[in-house]
């Protein structure tokens, strides 16, 4: 990144030393997770129906759809506290993201610290994005494996478990989303351009659909192709951000 601002930005952030960096830190993970916490508590009042119509909406296709059990007195409890904290972070993501890109801001020149605000907007949106992707093809995953054991299974999930998969599929699809996000930091920085993005663009293909095969989680082929077309679709438009990104420096 480089700008002829660089020495004014060197004496601006210069004067921060480990422990002031590390106290700035504490304070963002303050804020962020007072953040989280706020947003958990109406998540929180209203689990029931956050339970009913969006922790269930995944099995929703499935025959026989499965009967979500819990195990242990407590179970109902955790569930809910479940819920609402990860409601809440969905919704404080946005709060999320500002803190974690006003952390990095001390080390920016002053010219970029103008797209603070472009990056939290672009990363929330990515992570939103890839989430509610996730959405699309969790019932048709589900239904493959309820009809997997028609017949000879009856399928009985513990809450816990059916939503620590669902948390895991879910977060996993939004910080995969954020390729394009990590591409435009990367290539405005200089670290990379659109030509390695091109050169290695065998290489990604092949980690990409490794990468699908571990996320899907059904074995048949369809599946994996299903899952692996974003992940592609990704990476192109990485290319592009990082061609546009690589053009602001020139």
């Amino acid at each position: 990144m480089a700008n002829p601002g660089a020495e004014n930005n060197a004496e601006e952030s210069g004067g921060m030393g480990f422990l002031e960096h590390l106290e700035e830190l504490r304070w963002r993970l303050i804020k962020g997770l007072i953040a989280v916490f706020v947003c958990a508590v109406p998540c929180g009042y209203f689990w029931r129906a956050i339970f009913n119509f969006v922790i269930m909406y995944p099995l929703s296709t499935s025959d026989p759809k499965p009967h979500l059990i819990f195990s242990a007195p407590t179970a109902a409890v955790v569930l809910s506290v479940q819920i609402a904290l990860i409601g809440g972070l969905i919704i404080a993501s946005p709060i999320v993201f500002y803190q974690l890109w006003k952390f990095v801001a001390p080390g920016l020149y002053p010219g970029e610290k103008k797209l603070i605000l472009p990056l939290v907007i672009f990363t929330t949106f990515s992570f939103l994005a890839g989430m509610g992707f996730s959405y699309l093809i969790l019932p048709i995953f589900l239904k493959f494996l309820m009809g997997f054991g028609a017949g000879a299974l009856e399928p009985y999930f513990r809450a816990d478990e059916y939503m620590s998969f669902l948390f895991k599929i879910v977060f996993a699809f939004g910080l995969i989303f954020e390729m394009p996000v990590v591409s435009f930091v990367l290539a405005h920085a200089g670290i990379i351009s659109h030509k390695v993005l091109l050169k290695y663009v065998r290489l990604a293909i092949l980690i990409i659909f490794i990468v699908a095969a571990i996320l899907t989680p059904t074995p048949d082929a369809f599946s994996m192709i299903l899952m692996a077309m974003p992940l592609l679709a990704l990476y192109g438009i990485s290319i592009i951000v990082a061609y546009y990104a690589g053009k602001k420096n020139v």
